[in-house]
Parts: C-alpha cells; sequence; structure tokens
C-alpha cells in the first residue's frame, strides 16, 4: 500500500476535498475494501488476530496488519494485548466504530439491490 507524497498535487487536492466535505473524509478512512469487511466482523463483538484472518480468507497477514493499524490510528477499533505465551491480541470496535454497524447493513442491503439490478 503506497502513499501519497505530502507535497503533490493529489495530495494537496484530496487533503481540501477532505476537509469542505465529510463525505470525502468518512471514504478516505473506510476506503478499501478490507476495511469495511473487518468493521462488518468486528459488529459481532472482539475477535482476535487469527479469527479475523480466518473470516478473511483472501487477506494477506501484511494488509490485514496494515488495515488494522490504520483503523486503530483512526479509532475506528481498539486492540488490547493481554500476556501470556503467546500473547493474545484482540480487537473490538470503539464507540465510534459502533456508530457505522447501521451503516455498513445499509451498504449491504444497496449492494444486495446493485447486484440484481446488474443482473
Amino acid at each position: 500500500m503506497s502513499k501519497i507524497k505530502e507535497t503533490s498535487t493529489n495530495f494537496a487536492n484530496k487533503q481540501a476535498l477532505a476537509d469542505h466535505c465529510s463525505e470525502v473524509y468518512a471514504s478516505i478512512i473506510l476506503g478499501g475494501q478490507w476495511s469495511i469487511a473487518i468493521c462488518s466482523w468486528l459488529a459481532n463483538g472482539k475477535l482476535r488476530y487469527c479469527e479475523l484472518k480466518k473470516s478473511l480468507p483472501n487477506i494477506t497477514e501484511r494488509m490485514l496488519s496494515l488495515q488494522l493499524r490504520k483503523l486503530e490510528d483512526h479509532k475506528i477499533i481498539s486492540r488490547s494485548v493481554f500476556a501470556g505465551v503467546p500473547p493474545r491480541v484482540e480487537y473490538e470496535l470503539t464507540a465510534i466504530g459502533y456508530e457505522l454497524v447501521p451503516i455498513i447493513k445499509m451498504l449491504e442491503s444497496w449492494g444486495e439491490k446493485h447486484k440484481k439490478c446488474m443482473d
């Protein structure tokens, strides 16, 4: 996953649009297929890393780690580490993350309708 150079015009345009349009800001945070899928699985409660990996069989470990870190940085999910051998790590939605659940459900419903429309 590459980052846009902060000195580029593309970065400036994206930042300006995100500053003025909350919808774009939200789509930047949740952009990509994995973020919404991860939040969808976490909507049912806490999951460990390996449980998330099993739930998303086509995601690579690197991509899962990157997406979890991104969601944690944006305070959508929280990460809890429990001492032990091996250490146990659990992920769960934060309060603001749980506010996404009805939105994700609406996206799911819209996606199903759109698939039928395309057939």
